[in-house]
């Protein structure tokens, strides 16, 4: 089954519009796209060509860069999961790492680099049936997406989820480094000024601080039957 409309999903950083995206993917035969993972991939270009040095990004050199960043999404059929593709190279796992979540909202704010990604994500919602999430999709890049959810958690327990699938990974890196990224990564995205982070108005807010994973798809179920019925 495909619906017959994109779905857009807002929202501040770990509190899981990724798992919704693409729980919506999967049940209803969507192609996801994690618009988180573009900035992360550019994010991670950034430091690895000495654009970005203690968080101060070169802004002539990353806008003489942009053009030679590609970035694509590969379907893994193992772990049935997309994954980042940066000029070739499939980065997945390493745009997810601490020190990537702890730059890209510097990268995110630049113009030049939402200009770019915000056309290549309208393009994709073009061919219809996407669910995409991130920070500005339903009022920048689906602002007329059928259905829009803006999804948001209390800061202390979106640090611990964060917390805790960075430590599944590995990474060493305390509680109170995740909260302290978190709550600058929100600040960054709320105040910036090029297309911060609110809530569109004909969007539905989710605040899913108490709500299982269960109880929150079938609540997001119940409102796809509710638009597909209009």
């Amino acid at each position: 089954m495909s619906l017959p409309f994109n779905i857009a999903i807002d929202g501040h950083s770990s509190c899981g519009k990724s798992t919704i995206a693409k729980a919506v993917a999967s049940k209803y035969g969507m192609r996801y796209i994690d618009t988180g993972a573009m900035y992360r991939a550019i994010t991670l270009y950034c430091m690895r060509n000495d654009i970005i040095t203690n968080k101060e990004v070169d802004l002539s050199m990353l806008i003489s860069k942009l053009d030679k960043i590609t970035i694509d999404f590969a379907f893994n059929a193992a772990t049935k999961q997309s994954e980042t593709i940066l000029n070739g190279e499939n980065v997945e796992q390493i745009i997810r790492g601490f020190e990537v979540s702890d730059n890209v909202s510097i990268v995110a704010q630049i113009q030049q680099v939402r200009e770019k990604l915000i056309a290549s994500q309208q393009e994709i919602g073009r061919q219809g049936n996407v669910v995409m999430d991130g920070r500005d999709i339903g009022t920048k890049v689906f602002p007329d997406a059928k259905l829009k959810l803006f999804v948001t958690a209390s800061a202390e327990i979106r640090a611990q989820r964060r917390y805790d699938e960075l430590q599944i990974k590995g990474e060493k890196v305390t509680f109170e480094d995740v909260l302290g990224n978190l709550t600058l990564r929100d600040d960054h995205d709320t105040n910036r000024e090029i297309n911060p982070l609110v809530q569109a108005k004909d969007a539905i807010l989710i605040d899913n601080s108490e709500l299982s994973i269960q109880k929150q798809n079938a609540l997001i179920d119940d409102l796809i039957t509710t638009k597909l019925s209009e």
